[in-house]
């Protein structure tokens, strides 16, 4: 199939936003962070140099109590492709994984972890950052929502959370343009650290998250017309589950995910203030094992241990691409369908190098958490998962 476009935006890290805090250290640095509503200067200056990988410490969370016992992942070590094409040329994987910026990598192949690799100084017990796989994560809970007759496709967001009735374009976009990335909601993924408060980097920084949606009410397109990329899209999602379902977003993932799942350690969700909105559209830390153990539950059709967690349905939903592709990918709920790949073969993705790569037809979960450019490198690192996976399916007995 011909490979689709690589979705172009800045390859810019979040942090460079923040160097704005830079600025306002001196003289009424605080007053002012305070009136635009974004973190203090002490953290918006650390967010200017630290790697994405350790942001989740910077911000207020909220914790995603795991079960009193963990599912069984066994660990049985055994060899995956060592030679991978990357750049047009043949080289061994650990020099991809290390021009990627790698912190961590596992495959998992029938609910078996035959590969582990970290970044010295990070482990099995270390937090990483989701970035935009939580997109994904509100995607599973959205389905159980749905499940049980909560929520439908065809709701509109206005009706779910009437404090948007006053806003107009909240009565044309319905649930599945939120999920679908089809709203027309004009919050550009903006990258340009020339302006820091603008579209989803203001949003990321905001302390008020229903205040910015409600303000930010304006379309670029007409709901349901396109698919374009735009994290606000999956932030109104989340409002609308934390509403329907009368709990936070962290609460709802325990309960319906985490917990069930059998992970194996406590994740957090960070917050836009103590005590407020979960960032829907990011910003889930959590062990790259539990990473792997969301993967499993698609591969798995939505169950987990022979318990059903998520509606085989919703799997199919995600698992079939949308009728509008989102910035030249084929879309689905939230999902990616990688470029090359086979019906059964689709990702979560996040900024600078997060994947939940998942492979139906050869049963495999691979976990990529980096440090790298914004958005680099994804189609070509979805090829080198790929080719794992196929490498895999050859030597299964």
């Amino acid at each position: 199939m011909p490979v689709p476009p690589i979705r172009k935006r800045p390859a810019r890290r979040w942090r460079t936003y923040a160097a704005i805090g830079v600025g306002l250290v001196a003289g009424s640095a605080w007053a002012a962070t305070r009136a635009i509503g974004v973190p203090d200067p002490i953290t918006l200056a650390a967010l200017a140099v630290i790697e994405p990988s350790v942001v989740g410490t910077w911000f207020p969370s909220r914790t995603v109590p795991a079960p009193a016992k963990a599912r069984a992942l066994p660990f049985e070590p055994r060899p995956i492709l060592n030679r991978v094409a990357w750049k047009g040329r043949e080289v061994p994987l650990a020099t991809m994984l290390a021009a990627t910026h790698t912190n961590a990598f596992l495959v998992v192949q029938d609910n078996v972890l035959i590969h582990e690799w970290y970044r010295p100084g990070t482990g099995p017990a270390t937090l990483f950052p989701s970035w935009s796989v939580a997109k994904s994560v509100v995607s599973l809970l959205a389905g159980a929502a749905m499940a049980q007759g909560k929520l439908s496709e065809t709701d509109r967001v206005s009706d779910l959370l009437p404090e948007l009735q006053s806003k107009a374009v909240f009565g044309k976009i319905t649930v599945r343009d939120l999920l679908d990335m089809a709203s027309g909601l004009a919050v550009p993924e903006n990258y340009d650290p020339f302006r820091p408060l603008t579209g989803t980097a203001g949003m990321y920084l905001t302390r008020d998250i229903p205040a910015f949606v409600k303000d930010h009410a304006h379309l670029a397109f007409k709901p349901g017309s396109k698919g374009r990329y735009r994290s606000i899209d999956t932030e109104v999602l989340g409002l609308i589950l934390a509403r329907i379902e009368g709990k936070p977003l962290a609460d709802l993932l325990s309960e319906r995910i985490w917990k069930p799942m059998g992970a194996e350690a406590d994740a957090t969700w960070n917050l836009d203030r103590p005590g407020g909105n979960e960032k829907a559209f990011c910003c889930i830390n959590a062990t790259a094992r539990d990473f792997a153990r969301l993967g499993l539950l698609v591969t798995d059709q939505g169950r987990a241990g022979g318990t059903r967690i998520i509606p085989a349905r919703w799997i199919e939903r995600i698992g079939t691409p949308a009728r509008r592709a989102v910035d030249g990918w084929q879309y689905s709920a939230q999902w990616w369908h990688a470029p090359g790949g086979d019906d059964g073969d689709i990702s979560a993705i996040g900024v600078y190098g997060q994947y939940v790569y998942v492979n139906h037809q050869t049963g495999t979960v691979i976990v990529k958490l980096s440090d790298h450019g914004a958005e680099q490198d994804e189609t070509d690192t979805l090829a080198v998962m790929q080719a794992i996976a196929a490498n895999l399916e050859t030597k299964r007995p």
